[in-house]
C-alpha cells in the first residue's frame, strides 16, 4: 500500500486520545496518546519510559476498563513516540483453545 492511499485510511486526532498499552500477561501497563489509527496500525506518544519493555507483542487498550483493545508489535520508535501495528487473529496459532475470535477477552 502506498504511503499517500495509507493515509486515506488513517484517522488523525488533533489533541490525542487517552490509551494505554500493557504487556500479554499484564505485568506492565503504560499510559498513551493515540495520535491516529488505521485498520492496519497506528501512532502513540507513551508517558514515561519504555526501555527494557517486552514490545514484540502487547495490547493496545483502547477503553479504561479494558474491553476495547487490538493485540500489537512494535514497528518503530522515534523518542517518546512509537509506530505500532495490529496483529491480526487469523495470522496467529489460535492460543485460546477453540475461540476463532480476533484476539481473547482480557480479564482484569
Amino acid at each position: 500500500m502506498s504511503e499517500e492511499s495509507k493515509n486515506l485510511d488513517r484517522v488523525t486526532f488533533s489533541r490525542g486520545y487517552d490509551v494505554c498499552i500493557m504487556a500479554i500477561d499484564g505485568t506492565w501497563r503504560r499510559s498513551c496518546q493515540l495520535n491516529a489509527i488505521s485498520d492496519n496500525d497506528a501512532t502513540l506518544t507513551v508517558e514515561g519510559s519504555i526501555q527494557g519493555l517486552h514490545l514484540k507483542e502487547f495490547f493496545l487498550l483502547l477503553s479504561s476498563t479494558g474491553l476495547a483493545y487490538r493485540r500489537c508489535e512494535l514497528v518503530r520508535v522515534n523518542g517518546a513516540e512509537m509506530d505500532i501495528q495490529f496483529i491480526k487473529g487469523k495470522n496467529k496459532k489460535n492460543r485460546s483453545g477453540g475461540s476463532s475470535g480476533d484476539d481473547a477477552v482480557l480479564h482484569a
